[in-house]
Parts: C-alpha cells; sequence; structure tokens
C-alpha cells in the first residue's frame, strides 16, 4: 500500500505542497515508490510569469469591514510565499493550486497603466481612493523588474488620483518620488506589514519577504519623505507571534508610524490545510495548541467569513488582543488603522478621452 508523504520545505518558498484546488475533478498525493526518492531533496522551483489579458483593472467590493471599495492588483499570485496568504484560494479559480503554484505560477498585467487610464476617463468614474496590496503584494519581487505598480502610480500622480497601499517589501523606497509627489498633495497614505520582529520564523514563514528590520527601515525612510505611513501587525497568530504584538507596534512607532492595525490570522479553503502542514514541519510541538486557539476565536470553525468578525475574531481570546492592541495603541500614541487621515479627492483631474478636446488648466 503506498503512503502518502509531506514533502520537505523548498529553499525559498513557504508551502510544502501542490495539492490541486477545490474545483478540480482529481487529486493528487505524494507518495513513496519506494526506492528512497523521497528521501531526496527537492530541487529548485522557478518562478514562472504568464501574461494576464484582462480587459479591467479596478477590481470592486461592497465588504463592509474593509476601508475601501476599489483596488488594483497587479499580479496574480505572490512570489513572497506567505504560507498563511488568504489570498492563496485564488489560484484555484485558474486551475492552478494554491500551494507551490500561488507562489511560484505569477500572472502579471503589463497593461495595468493603460487599463486604468482608460478607466479613469469613463464618464461616470466617481473617485475615491484606490487600494493596493490588499490581495497580492503590489512590490513582490518581479516588481523590480516589470515595473508594473510604478507605471500605475504614474499614472495616479498624474491625474491626482488618491492611493493607498500595503506591503511587506522594501522596494517600495524605489517609488518615494512618486509617493512624495502625491503625500503632499494629501493623495498617498502607505502601511507596512509587520508580521514578527523574530528573523527565523519571518524567514519560514514568509520566505521571500523583506526582513523585519528592513520593514521597519522602510517605514522610517517613507516617513522621513513625508509618506503618511502606519504599521499593520498580521496576520496575528495566537500561540505563534500574537506574544510579539506590543513589541511591533513600539518598534513601528519608533520608526516612524504613525498609525496601526492588525488582523486576525484567516484560513479560508485550502489555507487550512497548507498552514496546518506548515505548523507540523516548524512548529510541530505549538500545531495543536495553535490551531485549537484558531479554531476558538473563530467560533468553532477554522475559518468563519461573517463581516465584521472575520478580522478580529470573537471569544475570551479574541476579546484580549482587541484590549491589548487598543492599551498599546494609547499608550504609543498611534491612531488606529486608517488614522494617517482622509486622502483627497477632490483634487483629480480626469483623464482626456480619445477625440475629446483638452481642458485648460
Amino acid at each position: 500500500m503506498e503512503m502518502p508523504i509531506t514533502a520537505p520545505p523548498r529553499k525559498g518558498r513557504g508551502a510544502l505542497s501542490n495539492a490541486v484546488g477545490r474545483f478540480e475533478p482529481q487529486q493528487r498525493v505524494a507518495t513513496d515508490d519506494g526506492w528512497g526518492s523521497a528521501d531526496e531533496a527537492p530541487p529548485p522551483l522557478a518562478t514562472v510569469l504568464t501574461v494576464d489579458s484582462t480587459r479591467t483593472i479596478i477590481a470592486r467590493n461592497n465588504s463592509p469591514d474593509v476601508g475601501f471599495d476599489r483596488s488594483i492588483n497587479p499580479y496574480r499570485g505572490c512570489e513572497h510565499g506567505c504560507v498563511y496568504c488568504f489570498a492563496r484560494p485564488t489560484h484555484a479559480y485558474l486551475g492552478l493550486s494554491p500551494g507551490l503554484d500561488f507562489e511560484s505560477r505569477i500572472f502579471v498585467k503589463p497593461e495595468a497603466a493603460r487599463l486604468l487610464e482608460a478607466e479613469l476617463a469613463k464618464p461616470g468614474y466617481s473617485c475615491r481612493p484606490i487600494a493596493m496590496g490588499t490581495n497580492t503584494d503590489p512590490y513582490q519581487p518581479t516588481e523590480r523588474k516589470l515595473a508594473i505598480t510604478r507605471s500605475i502610480l504614474e499614472v495616479l500622480r498624474a491625474h491626482n488620483h488618491p492611493v493607498c497601499i500595503v506591503t511587506k517589501s522594501a522596494l517600495i523606497q524605489r517609488d518615494i518620488d512618486i509617493l512624495s509627489d502625491m503625500a503632499a498633495k494629501r493623495l498617498a497614505s502607505v502601511s507596512l506589514s509587520v508580521t514578527t520582529l523574530d528573523r527565523g520564523l519571518a524567514r519560514s514563514m514568509e520566505p521571500r519577504c523583506a526582513t523585519p528590520e528592513r520593514r521597519l527601515e522602510t517605514i522610517r525612510a517613507l516617513t522621513d519623505a513625508g509618506i503618511p505611513t502606519g504599521v499593520l501587525a498580521a496576520p496575528m497568530i495566537p500561540a505563534l507571534n500574537d506574544s510579539e504584538l506590543e513589541a511591533i507596534l513600539t518598534a513601528s512607532m519608533k520608526a516612524g508610524a504613525i498609525s496601526a492595525g492588525y488582523v486576525l490570522l484567516r484560513l479560508p479553503h485550502e489555507v487550512k490545510a497548507l498552514f496546518r502542514e506548515w505548523l507540523e514541519t516548524h512548529a510541530p510541538g505549538r500545531a495543536k495548541h495553535v490551531l485549537s486557539l484558531i479554531t476558538e476565536m473563530h467560533g468553532g470553525k477554522a475559518y468563519d467569513a461573517q463581516w465584521g468578525s472575520r478580522m478580529t475574531g470573537q471569544g475570551h481570546y479574541a476579546e484580549v488582543l482587541r484590549i491589548r492592541f487598543e492599551l498599546a495603541c494609547k499608550r504609543l500614541g498611534l491612531r488606529h488603522r486608517g488614522g494617517t487621515g482622509p486622502l483627497e479627492t477632490r483634487l483629480f483631474r480626469k483623464p482626456a478621452r480619445k477625440g475629446e478636446q483638452l481642458r485648460l488648466l
């Protein structure tokens, strides 16, 4: 009888496996063929880029517990490889695995800037802040070469359109020239996601992200450039990194952060199995306790998608975490997430449409 096996971690990758998504009619199970192949180190996994031929670039949502109604994702999939990423299940819609495929099969949108300008020019378009980094990171490694995010920011700056960005990457410092110009008009704000200050934990949990120190340096660089910058302590994972909450907020405040937020770990669909697999490999002594607390904070389930509680959880442990966060923010003088202040929408200038006479300034 063939026995399923768990593959060892791959260097630079967060997920350990590559099980098919929930919409596929078949399942894949890795097994030992008896020739010792399961004992061999897996080969390096190359990143494959594919052009996404989307016809629109602005995604809309009506979720009442997020502070935006529109967003842009220049990439589908994320090479950062954060094992806990709640966006992983979106790769199942592409017929790919939310596991290793999600962090190695990246879909890129090279036409994003052109599409954005066309959408902004539509007669019915009404200006409200656009969020970036809400699904996958706009500054993941391939952005260094492709600069799709930068091209989007250039369009937004040209038309005085506000943007708010969440990232884990120090690469955002490359675009300080654009963001500082926009911030001077109250058109830009940034949040750095800091999950842990422990380099070892960060390396195994989010392998291709900037180190915790580099993220704090980035907060300082953005703040010094006049860009309103906050910290997002996310995700908070009970019995794994939640004890660091106050330390993360304190270090970020010292680096220049003016606002803060936190989000509880979310394990939708395939992420539950991927995270369990990671825990049992990297923190086997804590795995059962961590998963028990996660279930407790989500009303007896691994994940509760209910609006209003999906981000912060429920129950005693979740309430203690909320109180700790609020007390730390009060002590440190940090505003709650979104406290960087409202962004300006009145300066927006709609792009000229083809054949339209240019407006006098």
